[in-house]
């Protein structure tokens, strides 16, 4: 599946994919400050921006997904940096194509399973908002606020509506809601390794990567390094933007 891709600047291809309910806007300053020395390719994932919707989201297909649109666009090899899920797809795209990727950066998460945390229900609370025409933002951050509480959530979840007189979700809600299992599991394929330079960066109040992941990164990853941002929880590029920046572009150079 060919992904929709948002680009910017020239110079050595470095690629970005977000995490679930995101989309490339979300790196939209990251992207523009790496944009001075590489060109820089943020893709929605499937289900999600403006990238096609379709069943299916185990990391196997993500990553060809991404695989496939990096080659169409002649942006292979690459470095490839990944949030949360998408952290998962490009570790998944290192282990299946080690050659397409030239330094790696997983942000806030692990090659585990994870346990259901609230996706769920915050997949039904979206599916739940009744889409009438005319609807406003500010009238749908009304409607979520009992199922959500948290209004930076809300309006997170809100960058991906479509208001107006026929409103719309941009998420695959149905396809994501059907994979949740595959999206929240992982596995790698038998014997699989990525030798290149890796980067597990995560925020020291988030509880996504644990010492105990350690040993199973580095079966995978055995040149992972590993840096954490102070003052940063999950959502490292918003919490520390000028950390999350200056570990990346360090990182990037080498």
């Amino acid at each position: 599946m060919l992904l929709h891709v948002i680009e910017a600047g020239t110079g050595p291809a470095v690629a970005i994919l977000h995490g679930l309910f995101g989309e490339a806007r979300n790196f939209a300053t990251v992207q523009r400050r790496l944009a001075d020395q590489y060109r820089v390719l943020a893709l929605d994932l499937r289900n999600h921006g403006e990238s096609p919707h379709a069943p299916g989201m185990d990391y196997g297909a993500l990553a060809a997904d991404v695989h496939e649109t990096l080659a169409a666009v002649a942006a292979l090899p690459v470095a490839l940096i990944g949030h949360s899920m998408g952290g998962k797809v490009a570790m998944r795209l290192a282990l299946d194509v080690p050659g397409a990727i030239r330094r790696l950066a997983v942000c806030d998460i692990a090659p585990v399973r994870y346990p259901p945390r609230d996706h769920r229900a915050l997949i039904a609370a979206l599916r739940a908002l009744p889409l009438t025409p005319g609807l406003t933002r500010s009238a749908a951050d009304a409607a979520l606020a009992p199922a959500v509480a948290d209004r930076a959530l809300r309006q997170f979840l809100l960058h991906s509506l479509r208001c107006g007189p026929a409103p719309r979700w941009r998420l695959g809600l149905a396809e994501i809601a059907r994979a949740m299992d595959e999206i929240e599991d992982w596995w790698a394929p038998p014997g699989a390794h990525y030798d290149g330079p890796t980067l597990f960066l995560t925020g020291a109040r988030s509880d996504y990567v644990r010492p105990e992941h350690r040993a199973t990164i580095r079966a995978l990853f055995p040149h992972a390094r590993f840096a954490a941002l102070r003052h940063a929880g999950h959502w490292l590029h918003v919490d520390d933007p000028t950390g999350f920046l200056a570990a990346i572009t360090a990182f990037l150079a080498g």
